[in-house]
């Protein structure tokens, strides 16, 4: 495969997605990014390359071998791993501009943020982004594996982990220029109230049989707990889709990955308050005790002793971070709830329109917080 055939190739993406079929490509690449490369096409690169190692396997096709993620992982878009190293992620379609994940891969790599896959580069093509290329990070697993299986077993000891890894996040984040002027913060967060009462109102629309008709006899409960109290919460750049999903255990530890915004949400402003990813968060932990009783049997009240137990540890361990590093009022917990709740609507627009299988997590996860109450 030579150089022109791979840009004309890439030129195509938008009509015809990379597959297992162009196995070669991506590695081959890679190889080129040393050089200029041609219009319309852009490298915006955040750290050096690491360089490419062959295995003696690897000798025949004349580059460093690559392969797809196995088969049971669940992805929007399309990963390859070349040489154990790097990962590039094609988007499926790609993206146009601004794209979240530039500005924030950025930032992470000036920091040297620890606790993520290694930014090295995303590749543009005129207005639109195609590929972001990070490290692989050796014996990954994500949270919807690792997870479920501490909920199975009633472990809670990663908790502390996670809360601490969300605060350095934020206090990394918070300080990315950038941050909004004008409006106020809290007049931002009330315009938010307003479109979270819309994807309630969405939600009601949407969740249709026995769960639609629950979900209607509380919907006035829900629609009070949606409402935010003013806040002083800085606006800080926020991960935007911060779920268990998106935190790999790997060989060294945990790490953030995929800063590519919530999208399930148009518009979203990047910067909100750091209650938003926590919330998303306390949410998702949530959602992993729902599917450790579907799928693996769990007593639905061990599952929910050890989401609330989760959630403390993680929630407790966050807020000693920021004290520890002077920085408290990053995080607003009286906006917590009402992200809580409106991340649960959210839930269940996407289960309608994507993944009806999803529905049982968001509607447990609801059903338990109103026996509750």
């Amino acid at each position: 495969m030579n150089s022109d055939s791979i840009w004309e190739r890439l030129l195509s993406l938008r009509e015809k997605p990379l597959t297992e079929r162009d196995r070669g490509l991506t590695a081959a690449l890679l190889g080129m990014w040393e050089d200029e490369v041609p219009a319309p096409f852009e490298v915006r690169r955040f750290l050096p390359l690491p360089s490419l190692s062959y295995e003696p396997a690897d000798c025949h096709i004349g580059g460093p071998g690559e392969r797809d993620f196995a088969p049971h992982v669940d992805q929007t878009n399309y990963s390859v791993v070349v040489a154990e190293q790097i990962v590039v992620k094609w988007l499926t379609p790609p993206v146009p501009l601004p794209h979240p994940a530039l500005d924030v891969l950025a930032h992470l790599a000036r920091t040297g943020f620890p606790h993520t896959a290694p930014p090295y580069a995303a590749l543009l093509a005129g207005s639109r982004v195609l590929a972001l290329v990070t490290g692989y990070l050796p014996d990954a697993t994500d949270g919807w594996t690792w997870c479920v299986d501490a909920a199975e077993s009633a472990d809670t000891a990663f908790a502390p982990a996670l809360g601490t890894l969300a605060a350095d996040l934020h206090l990394t984040l918070a300080t990315l220029p950038g941050e909004p002027t004008g409006r106020s913060g809290d007049a931002r967060v009330q315009d938010q109230a307003r479109r979270a009462e819309d994807a309630l109102d969405e939600a009601l629309a949407l969740t249709d049989g026995p769960d639609g008709a629950w979900l209607r006899t509380v919907a006035g409960r829900l629609r009070a707990e949606l409402t935010p109290p003013p806040t002083a919460a800085p606006m800080i750049r926020i991960h935007g889709d911060l779920h268990v999903g998106q935190i790999l255990r790997w060989r060294d530890g945990y790490a953030v990955i995929d800063f590519d915004g919530n999208p399930t949400v148009a518009e979203a402003d990047p910067y909100q308050p750091a209650a938003r990813d926590v919330a998303q968060l306390t949410t998702s932990i949530e959602h992993v005790a729902q599917v450790a009783v579907r799928r693996r049997g769990t007593a639905p009240e061990r599952a929910a002793s050890w989401a609330a137990e989760a959630k403390a540890g993680m929630l407790g361990a966050y807020e000693a971070r920021l004290a520890e590093n002077g920085r408290p009022d990053l995080l607003d917990k009286s906006l917590i709830r009402p992200f809580e709740v409106e991340q649960e609507c959210r839930e269940l627009i996407y289960a309608a329109r994507h993944l009806p299988r999803w529905r049982y997590a968001p509607m447990g996860v609801l059903r338990t917080w109103m026996e509750k109450a």
